[in-house]
């Protein structure tokens, strides 16, 4: 999986060319990087803000409540609008990736397309290395320079995770296209409330513009609205893959979700905004 991605890879020490080696990436200077047996690699140095990784826990929730098909729309969406402003050339790179749902269904409408998933949780590329044949799953930190050749990309796509602009810029191919997916003002807003959850910053969509400043021209905007009922297994592991997980009192958040009618009626609401490269 690593062998198709690496030729869109740069050492993140000194920028050369990277190689598999047995059971390492390694580059011409001997810097090498560990390829775990579930198939990631780490290239991760010094030290990272690891605090931010997603846990095992919240890696799983995810797995199930997207398993579910619960989001199968935006899913759609984003592997519709992907495949359409693909320029042709270049692999695709999803920064971010959590497990890997969102890349493995871009990279089914681009056959034969490589794709690069770079996410700060071990936890997460375990799956996400594992979640497309063609993904090449790599722990990183998104805020640093990307362990990627300059101009190599040809869709980014960008989903509920940081933001790193100057990266994107320099990453993606002329003509190629960044896709930003945040969650709506309105999204969950019926169980925000009830289950005090972390509410959705209203100047979202202006912080998605400042973090891709004038480097970008916008390409396109699609609201999506995703009605939902749930049971509370459901909104359990729906809230336990977000980041209220990290706030919330587990015995006090189960109480709530327990007092919640069933089936809960709940508006998933998504913006989902593509770029072109300037």
């Amino acid at each position: 999986m690593l062998a198709d991605v690496v030729p869109y890879l740069r050492c993140p020490l000194c920028a050369g060319d990277l190689a598999v080696a047995g059971a390492a990436l390694r580059c011409s200077e001997g810097h090498a990087f560990d390829i775990a047996r579930q198939g990631y690699a780490n290239l991760l140095t010094g030290k990272a803000h690891l605090g931010t990784a997603d846990t095992p826990e919240m890696v799983a929730a995810r797995a199930d409540f997207l398993g579910g098909g619960h989001f199968a729309p935006l899913t759609e969406l984003i592997a519709e609008r992907a495949a359409a402003l693909d320029p042709g050339e270049g692999c695709v790179l999803d920064a971010g990736a959590g497990t890997g749902h969102y890349l493995a269904a871009v990279l089914d409408r681009l056959p034969g397309r490589p794709g690069i998933a770079l996410d700060i949780s071990k936890h997460a590329l375990r799956r996400a290395a594992k979640a497309h044949p063609r993904i090449g799953a790599l722990v990183w930190d998104v805020w640093r320079p990307f362990p990627v050749r300059t101009g190599t990309v040809s869709v980014l796509i960008d989903v509920f995770a940081p933001r790193n602009g100057a990266e994107f810029h320099r990453v993606l191919r002329p003509g190629g296209t960044l896709i930003v997916v945040t969650p709506a003002a309105h999204h969950l807003g019926e169980v925000i409330g009830p289950l005090g959850l972390i509410s959705v910053d209203e100047r979202k969509a202006d912080r998605v513009s400042d973090s891709v400043g004038e480097r970008f021209a916008p390409a396109g905007t699609w609201a999506l609205e995703v009605p939902l009922s749930l049971t509370h297994a459901e909104v359990r592991s729906l809230v336990a893959m977000g980041p209220s997980a990290r706030h919330a009192d587990p015995g006090a958040l189960r109480a709530a979700i327990d007092a919640l009618p069933q089936p809960i009626k709940v508006t998933a609401a998504f913006e989902v905004r593509a770029f072109g490269v300037l």
